[in-house]
């Protein structure tokens, strides 16, 4: 039964890019948050608890539970109040079936983070797990290329590609050439390898401690998935992923920046075969920077975010593409200054966004006016999970939700008291999707998909022994 526990979790990981699956009952067609890995966490987790109940493993009660059940039961509570605030219905959605189905999401996310917890517990555990999220990587890999084979090729049709994409996913390629592989859509994609991806590639980089007997597969797969993001063309995944990077790197990689400084500058002064390598080597990494800035370029809804033609920051907000983003949170803010304390409940913010509207969405924004349409039947979102939390559990429940989020950094900081390269390497990657989620978290307001939720539950089940030792 433990390996089959085992085998759940390792199938929960490999399924974590198949964000929007097609064949999941009682959901609707504009439900667009479907996570694969679903179906093996359902049955992980019961088979987690008759274990448990059978003495036949131990389940690991974290203190971020704690935090984590206060925060939920403030949710539950502010929901509760939102019905006294009786919101008008919406294109047919109702208040009750909001609040529902917020709910439902948020257990799903918090079902993610516990089956995280409880299966990580030491080094083998977390090799493991390392060692199918690579496993999820090749495939977000290999269907990427597929699209861009598609997409810049002949040698596959279009159409065809699509009908494949379609028999599990519920979007087609997306039109505009951008690579979104398993994913919905490519911001989706690139939120997945800056938040979970990304993170352990990076930190087996730094740490020089690699997760198999393959030395060269961590920088690889690093490699390709630096140019899957880039085909992304996702503005706010390749602004988080180099955030993350550099102040991961700031924090954690100094002393091998201090090492690379000493190699590099020591070389000048030895023969010219050493000098030549290093001289190579920095206009390897100028010529990829250069590159990428030029590949990102080719594409104008990159390139709007330095070819500036606003004259005020509500115009360049417009330019660049982000006006109806930065309008359902102008509109959810209304949401919050009315209730501030408790909010509207989780859900809820949508029913006080369209008549919260600033005016110049009203009159510049396509997408504004065709939501507006009578004839639309789609229930708007905040679109940033920070105005989401403000505007639906008020200050209170921000300020908890906060709280949960930094005990999550003190646990994945206490790792660091164990000096082994394991836990370094750990930490390094937790400390890097802390960030990423940080960042990622002002383009999302989905609390069911995994990103947010999986390797900090990593993170905080490798700490369990640490707190032991603290506590003896």
């Amino acid at each position: 039964m433990n390996k089959f526990a085992s085998f759940l979790w390792g199938a929960v990981l490999l399924a974590v890019p198949v964000t929007s699956f097609r064949w999941f009952p009682f959901l609707g067609e504009g439900t667009f948050v479907r996570p694969l890995a679903l179906y093996p966490l359902v049955l992980l987790l019961p088979l987690l608890l008759v274990q448990a109940f059978r003495k036949k493993i131990h389940l690991y009660w974290a203190g971020a539970f704690v935090a984590l059940a206060v925060l939920i039961l403030f949710i539950f509570t502010a929901t509760s109040l939102g019905v006294m605030f009786d919101p008008l219905p919406l294109r047919g959605q109702t208040y009750f079936g909001r609040a529902i189905r917020a709910l439902v999401t948020l257990l799903i996310g918090v079902a993610f983070f516990i089956a995280a917890v409880w299966m990580n517990k030491d080094e083998n555990d977390l090799r493991f797990s390392a060692r199918w999220i690579f496993a999820g990587i090749c495939l977000d890999i290999f269907w990427s290329g597929l699209q861009a084979v598609t997409f810049y090729t002949d040698l596959l049709e279009k159409e065809m590609v699509t009908h494949w994409q379609l028999a599990f996913s519920m979007r087609e390629l997306v039109r505009s050439n951008r690579i979104s592989g398993l994913a919905f859509e490519p911001a989706w994609l690139a939120g997945q390898f800056a938040t979970v991806f990304i993170p352990f590639l990076f930190a087996s980089l730094l740490t020089n401690y690699r997760v198999t007997r393959l030395k060269w597969l961590e920088p690889v797969l690093l490699a390709f998935s630096l140019l899957v993001l880039l085909a992304t063309y996702s503005r706010g995944g390749i602004l988080v992923t180099i955030a993350a990077a550099g102040l991961t790197t700031l924090f954690l990689g100094r002393d091998m920046l201090r090492a690379i400084w000493d190699w590099f500058a020591g070389g000048f002064h030895a023969r010219v075969l050493d000098v030549t390598i290093r001289a190579a080597i920095l206009l390897a990494v100028v010529g990829f920077i250069a590159g990428a800035f030029l590949f990102l370029g080719q594409k104008e809804y990159f390139s709007r975010l330095w070819n500036i033609n606003a004259d005020s920051l509500n115009e360049y907000i417009v330019d660049i593409n982000a006006g109806a983003r930065g309008a359902y949170s102008v509109g959810a803010m209304a949401a919050f200054e009315e209730y501030p304390w408790s909010g509207v409940g989780l859900g809820a913010s949508g029913f006080y966004i369209y008549e919260n509207l600033p005016d110049w969405a009203l009159t510049t924004l396509p997408e504004i006016a065709r939501q507006l349409d009578p004839a639309s039947r789609s229930y708007p979102n905040p679109k940033n999970l920070y105005v989401r939390l403000l505007a639906e559990i008020g200050l209170i429940g921000f300020f908890l939700f906060l709280a949960f989020q930094f005990h999550l950094l003190g646990d994945i900081l206490d790792l660091s008291h164990r000096k082994e390269p394991w836990a370094r390497f750990a930490v390094t990657a937790g400390v890097f999707a802390w960030l990423a989620i940080t960042f990622y978290n002002f383009t999302q307001d989905s609390l069911a998909t995994p990103n947010i939720w999986l390797v900090p539950g990593i993170l905080v089940g490798l700490s369990r022994p640490v707190r032991d030792e603290n506590l003896a």
